[in-house]
């Protein structure tokens, strides 16, 4: 476990939330600890999408409480599920990287040099520097999944939240990306928090699992989870 000073910067408690007065999802309990690798796994409706929105700010809890630890609100970053739209978007790399950082100059109109070096220094980290002033829909999906993943960076030094970023990439890719995002909660010890659906990959590289159906039905290291009765049906739907 990558947990260094033991620091928990998100805990919620009995945590729900209702649409049109039906439960979507109900009875969270669960923290993140600084240096955590939280992977979010469960079935399409399970409730992890409205989880990543609550936790953005972006939806209010019908009940039970949600901390999250200073400066995060506005300092998180976040690599959302990509559309066709973004895919073909008619912008530069290093514009769409650059653009992490809006959401920290307020109103301030122009980048700081400290943003563009930032900014390179993340390209480079990921492996896109050369790609700097190519158009963003030019990129192969793997490319572009690096520079959206630099323009997550450029907006948090502490927490990103990733929802389903290997989604449609072809298998090398997405084993790239997992490597990627290993090396980037051990070496910049930035915490994750990733929705996905491949639980097989994600028990190889996060330190904690929480699997939802509408409900908490585990929340724990990886290794308990592998070893727990949630753990051996789900991983077993799919090693058949």
């Amino acid at each position: 476990m990558n947990n260094w000073d033991m620091q928990t910067i998100f805990e919620c408690h009995d945590l729900c939330y209702a649409y049109d007065e039906r439960n979507a999802i109900s009875g969270l309990e669960f923290s993140v600890v600084e240096g955590d690798y939280l992977c979010v796994a469960g079935e399409n409706g399970a409730g992890k999408s409205t989880l990543v929105k609550m936790m953005l700010g972006l939806l209010k809890p019908a009940s039970g409480s949600l901390w999250m630890a200073r400066g995060l609100r506005g300092g998180t970053g976040y690599l959302p599920q990509q559309s066709a739209a973004q895919k073909n978007f008619p912008a530069g790399v290093e514009e769409v990287v650059m653009s992490g950082f809006s959401g920290k100059r307020k109103l301030l109109p122009f980048y700081t040099a400290a943003d563009r070096r930032t900014a390179r220094l993340n390209m480079e980290k990921l492996g896109i520097a050369g790609l700097a002033s190519r158009c963003f829909g030019e990129l192969s999906g793997g490319q572009q999944r690096r520079a959206l993943l630099a323009r997550a960076l450029c907006a948090t030094e502490k927490l990103l939240v990733l929802d389903e970023p290997a989604s449609g990439l072809d298998p090398l890719a997405a084993q790239e990306l997992y490597t990627l995002l290993e090396k980037i909660n051990r070496d910049m010890k930035i915490t994750i928090v990733m929705v996905s659906h491949d639980i097989t990959s994600a028990v190889k590289y996060a330190n904690k699992i929480l699997q939802l159906w509408r409900r908490q039905l585990f929340f724990g290291s990886a290794d308990d989870y592998i070893n727990s009765d949630t753990g051996k049906i789900f991983l077993g739907k799919r090693r058949q």
